[in-house]
């Protein structure tokens, strides 16, 4: 099996475009824009959502689902977000097809069936969910109500790549109610430390935690918190976020409650969301020229035992040999695949397996049975070892957990070496072309700043860190007064 891939170096948009599709995570339709999540993906993903969705429940959130369709008049009540999002949205203006007299065999919209009101393809559900919550908040006995979803939502993108930017794509949208603005605040912050720990702990991925600047945030949001991770190439890409919403939206669809002391007040919101675009971020942060990399926590195949036989005998004794091996890594919860298919050469295994990314790989022949040993290979570093069948297991139960802390050091260290200050735009310009990454900067607070240095140099401020410390500075292109650095990159 040729892989065949472009070298990152060469052309790293290339690389990853050929590389998703290679290792049969996902491939373009049959519908301009949207993608086709191919099991191998969807496998990845499903072990994303079940992590996510623990740490959910473990944070006192429910799932529910709401409509896919949002009448025009709920989306408009809440104008930011409906400014927002109305360049992106889709619309059912009709909900009849009918046969075409002009043309015998085709179909035709039939112009009698036109909707009363148009709905809008869900961009994001805030206004089908508030309109809905209106009917279940009455008293502070009901809040705080912490509800979330899994579902697909449509944004119609003209420009599109695999996981990183489709027409439609999968995500969890987390929708919350309460009473006070000090509790919404804290919920908005604890979402982002959700995903920063999931990020963290399973996809090993290092990400910087902060609030985007007034100009880049959600649009009907109070304030936005983000976890922002860098890639291989340089670029920035914004992994999840968290909206503090006040009370914008109890206020546009008449969301009040009775508190303690019998007051009608408008509760306060927040919202959160993660998306398939954690997908290309995984395959961005970890893979390399031969394929994917991927995070044990993760990986859909954890171990693959390939035979190296001649003949059925061969291939029974190996067989004997494997499958106690295959129940006691089952047995401790490691996923585990004994690759025995006839049809494909041992070399062309070794590269399947290399391309998708399988942590660990074990190859056993005539030799090792002889021996009583395994040839165990990481995907990670590519090293291999021969280990004794005695030692086998504990061998594959160290490596799962070494590859998961060495790719996140890996990936720590690189973007540690690519957060650069800077204190001159000269100097900023001339680190976005050369190095990319990160670029730690004084900036004058301004949006009219802000869009200037976009508009030069494609570069936007990703996060004001929660971290940032107070520094007074002066902002690198106005010279204005600065009381923190803020962090630019170009991003996905």
């Amino acid at each position: 099996m040729s892989k065949k891939l472009t070298k990152r170096a060469e052309d790293y948009s290339k690389w990853y475009n050929e590389l998703v599709v290679k290792a049969d995570l996902a491939e373009n339709s049959a519908v301009r824009g949207c993608m086709v999540i191919k099991p191998y993906g969807y496998a990845i993903w499903e072990k994303m959502q079940a992590e996510l969705d623990r740490m959910f429940k473990e944070t006192g959130h429910e799932n529910a689902y709401f409509p896919l369709f949002v009448p025009k008049s709920l989306f408009e009540a809440e104008e930011k977000n409906a400014e927002g999002f109305a360049k992106e949205c889709a619309v059912v203006t009709h909900y009849r097809l009918q046969n075409d007299p002009d043309k015998p065999g085709k179909l035709r919209v039939d112009p009698n069936a036109k909707l009363e009101e148009e709905l809008v393809v869900r961009p994001t559900s805030e206004a089908i969910i508030w309109n809905t919550y209106k009917g279940w908040i009455q008293s502070y006995r009901d809040l705080p109500l912490l509800i979330n979803q899994w579902a697909n939502v449509v944004r119609w993108e003209m420009r599109t790549r695999l996981f990183l930017r489709t027409a439609e794509f999968l995500w969890q949208e987390g929708h919350t109610a309460h009473a006070t603005e000090q509790e919404a605040i804290a919920e908005a912050e604890q979402m982002m430390d959700v995903y920063a720990d999931f990020a963290q702990d399973f996809m090993a991925v290092p990400v910087i935690k902060g609030l985007k600047t007034p100009s880049e945030r959600f649009a009907g949001a109070v304030e936005t918190y983000c976890i922002e991770a860098l890639m291989q190439d340089g670029k920035a890409l914004q992994a999840g976020t968290s909206h503090f919403l006040g009370q914008n939206f109890a206020k546009a669809f008449d969301v009040k409650f009775a508190s303690k002391e019998g007051k009608q007040e408008y509760v306060w919101a927040t919202s959160w969301g993660v998306s398939t675009r954690l997908m290309g971020a995984l395959v961005m942060t970890h893979s390399d020229d031969n394929g994917l990399v991927l995070p044990p926590k993760l990986a859909p195949i954890q171990v693959v035992i390939v035979p190296i036989y001649k003949g059925d005998e061969q291939l029974n004794a190996i067989s004997e040999k494997v499958n106690p091996l295959v129940k006691e890594l089952k047995a401790k919860g490691i996923s585990v695949k004994f690759d025995n298919r006839d049809t494909h050469k041992p070399g062309f295994k070794f590269n399947e397996y290399e391309l998708k990314g399988v942590p660990v790989r074990i190859a056993i022949g005539k030799r090792d049975l002889e021996n009583g040993t395994f040839e165990i290979a990481r995907r990670d570093t590519l090293e291999k070892q021969i280990v004794n069948a005695d030692e086998v297991v504990a061998k594959i139960e160290f490596l799962l957990d070494d590859i998961q802390k060495n790719i996140y050091k890996k990936a720590a260290d690189y973007r540690a070496n690519h957060i650069t200050e800077v204190n001159s735009y000269d100097e900023f310009k001339e680190v976005l072309e050369s190095k990319g990454g990160f670029i730690s900067a004084h900036w004058d607070g301004t949006a009219e700043t802000e869009e200037k240095i976009k508009n030069e140099t494609k570069a936007t401020i990703r996060c004001i860190p929660m971290d940032a410390k107070e520094e007074n500075g002066s902002c690198m292109l106005t010279g204005k007064p600065s009381k923190n650095r803020v962090l630019f990159a170009k991003a996905y």
